[in-house]
């Protein structure tokens, strides 16, 4: 009998929820997702979590499939990239309407969201698909702040 056959069964549901489970895993792939490669310290400075989170985050999407370390040989020293993977690009859309869904809840339930979240996620497309619910003022404060990087 081989591993595979030896294993428990797991839900869909909760294996999905595993690999993109922990506060900063489903940002951390966006982030990717937006600007191609990240670098550790570069991704440092723009999300507000320690070394120690964000290392153990891309340890963990590494060990499942999703995101793929890159070690460039030719630097001195090396300089080490993350990237995602074939298999997190196909999540992308699935993160995007969670992220939209989250949103319309939240305001709904007028639940304070952390501008934070506006840090990646501050493409125009999730704007136009929240012009709805985040009012014209709050957009307008939202813009302006991606403008000045604030965001």
């Amino acid at each position: 009998m081989s591993d595979q056959e030896k294993r428990d069964p797991v839900n869909p549901y909760h294996y999905a929820l595993h690999c993109m489970g922990g506060k900063w895993k489903m940002t951390i792939l966006h982030e990717m997702y937006t600007y191609g490669q990240i670098r550790f310290n570069q991704t440092l400075k723009v999300l507000p979590l320690s070394e120690k989170v964000l290392s153990q985050q891309l340890k963990e999407l590494c060990a499942d499939g999703l995101v793929e370390r890159i070690v460039d040989g030719n630097a001195h020293p090396p300089l080490i990239h993350y990237q995602l993977t074939k298999e997190a690009e196909e999540l992308i859309p699935a993160l995007d309407i969670l992220y939209v869904w989250s949103i319309r809840q939240m305001k709904e339930k007028e639940i304070p969201i952390d501008t934070d979240a506006y840090v990646v996620h501050q493409s125009e497309k999730y704007m136009e698909a929240l012009k709805d619910v985040i009012d014209s003022e709050e957009m307008k404060n939202i813009s302006r702040r991606r403008v000045h990087g604030d965001l």
